[in-house]
């Protein structure tokens, strides 16, 4: 059943830069193929990727280089010659592992083995925040809005300076979130009054109306919604941002995912995941009722769950289902027509990747429509190399090598031993030549000094 396509509004693409972060040159060929499918904006998470001067020059990046002032500087030219404008997203409050990970910072951890949440009570956390901001607005020209992070805060309350203040009367734990946020959004507003602030909701989500409109959120910032689930709850999501627009915040944004989401360690993007997600999303803007200010979607493909977590999915991979996810938006459902767009904007014969290897990107040698399409058949091919039945023989059988080897009367262990010693005979050769090819077709994607942490 098709919805009406996606009610006017910016819809922004998320490049989270965490993790794998691809050469500029990479960035360009993604920013040329996003400005031929409509998408109006990027919502860009730098992260240690983002070329912090002074004395935050810590938190850069050190498995590779930052990107230079230059490189971040140009980037932002070429989207805006391409009608896009650039939005960074800043964390803020959770989320900050790579900046609380470093012993100098620790002690402004919320609670000290918890790496990722800022103990909101130290002022030297603000004034940490806001000079991290204050180098990103810099560094954007024309910066017309700012994302604050602001999601998934961990632990907060589990401070001991937390405990104390909230063992006065009265006091509960969404008002210390809302006093962190508050402070951080009003120095941002007193600093850069021009500037549109955006954070994430999911903190706010059991905040009753009568708190949310005494919040002192109102006409300060703009929640962004994210669900990334292919069964999202209509009902449930059209009565959340409706309860946002009742407390006085009109102005609302929502996040879906074309990336990044399945699992902590997905490698293949599943193109119909997403499509059902964006599909619901699509239901929800249908059914939000007049007041309802939606500003837009960002589409955000996850790179890893957190700074220090495995990768997700690279961005090639997920090229097929991102365009998918933008047809969909477009035509109010993932018709023939525009089934019909996406395998010939991509020269692809199918949307799942998987279905794809080994022969439809083969038949295609031209790299240019489909920015990163080797590294993309790479990955899929290893896929389905780790998932093969003799990957699988091997990993039970591992699991019954001692039992059956310390039981003196079970002769079938020669049996096994012999299977396992084929199977490992064969993996190292076929393995080192997957890995050689990932370093060549990597460099389309990365420079050389980057390749170190992905080999295999």
């Amino acid at each position: 059943m098709s919805c009406p396509p996606w009610p006017e509004g910016k819809k922004l693409v998320h490049l989270d830069l965490k993790g794998a972060p691809p050469r500029v040159e990479y960035l360009h060929r993604l920013i040329e193929l996003f400005s031929e499918l409509d998408v109006d904006g990027l919502l860009v998470e730098y992260e240690d990727m983002f070329p912090y001067e002074g004395e935050l020059k810590l938190l850069q990046a050190t498995a590779q280089p930052a990107y230079s002032r230059d490189e971040v500087l140009f980037m932002q030219e070429f989207a805006r010659s391409k009608g896009m404008e650039v939005i960074p997203l800043v964390q803020t409050f959770g989320h900050m592992e790579f900046v609380l990970k470093h012993r100098s910072l620790g002690h402004l951890r919320e609670v000290a083995h918890c790496v990722g949440t800022l103990n909101p009570h130290k002022e030297e956390g603000v004034k940490l925040v806001m000079e991290m901001l204050r180098q990103v607005v810099e560094l954007h020209p024309g910066l017309t809005m700012l994302h604050i992070g602001a999601d998934e805060v961990y632990m907060l309350g589990e401070g001991e300076e937390s405990k104390l203040w909230l063992a006065s009367p009265g006091r509960t734990l969404e008002q210390l979130f809302l006093s962190h946020v508050i402070k951080v959004a009003r120095a941002v507003k007193e600093a850069w009054p021009h500037l549109t602030i955006i954070m994430w909701d999911d903190m706010m989500r059991d905040m009753s109306l009568d708190t949310l409109k005494a919040s002192g959120l109102v006409g300060l910032v703009q929640p962004m919604l994210w669900d990334y689930t292919p069964n999202l709850d209509v009902n449930k999501t059209v009565s959340l941002l409706e309860k946002y627009c009742s407390a006085g915040m009109s102005d609302l944004w929502a996040a879906s995912s074309f990336k990044g989401s399945t699992s902590v360690y997905t490698c293949v993007t599943s193109t119909q995941r997403h499509l059902d997600n964006h599909l619901q999303w699509l239901n929800v803007a249908a059914a939000l009722s007049p007041g309802v200010n939606l500003k837009g979607i960002a589409i955000t493909g996850w790179q890893r769950y957190d700074h220090l977590s495995v990768l997700c999915e690279l961005i090639p991979v997920a090229i097929p289902s991102l365009t998918v996810c933008l047809q969909t938006l477009l035509h109010g459902q993932f018709s023939a027509e525009a089934h019909r767009k996406v395998t010939g904007k991509l020269g692809i014969s199918s949307v799942e990747v998987e279905v794809l290897f080994p022969t439809a990107f083969r038949t295609y040698v031209a790299d240019t429509v489909f920015p990163g399409r080797r590294l993309a058949e790479f990955i899929v091919e290893l896929n389905s190399l780790l998932n093969s039945e003799e990957i699988r023989f091997f990993e039970s059988s591992y699991h019954l090598w001692i039992a059956v080897m310390l039981n003196p009367k079970n002769t079938s262990w020669q049996w096994v031993m012999s299977r396992c010693v084929e199977v490992i005979c064969v993996l190292p050769i076929t393995t080192e030549t997957q890995s050689r090819s990932f370093t060549e077709m990597w460099e389309c994607a990365e420079s050389s000094h980057r390749l170190q942490k992905f080999k295999i």
